[in-house]
């Protein structure tokens, strides 16, 4: 549970770096690889708490 979590902060901080870099430079492959980030910690979060929902309902 602990590596989980430190593994979505670091992830979410990765996207926010990039977004930083984004708007400093303008270049849109760091838009790019941040939305990804984004994106992708999103669903592993999603899929994450479902699994805790039904591993409470069984």
């Amino acid at each position: 549970m602990l590596v989980f979590r430190w593994a979505m902060l670091l992830l979410l901080l990765a996207s926010a770096v990039c977004f930083a870099f984004y708007a400093g430079t303008g270049q849109p492959r760091f838009k790019r690889f941040g939305l990804v980030t984004l994106k992708w910690t999103l669903a592993a979060g999603f899929l994450f708490f479902a699994v805790l929902i039904l591993e409470r309902i069984v």
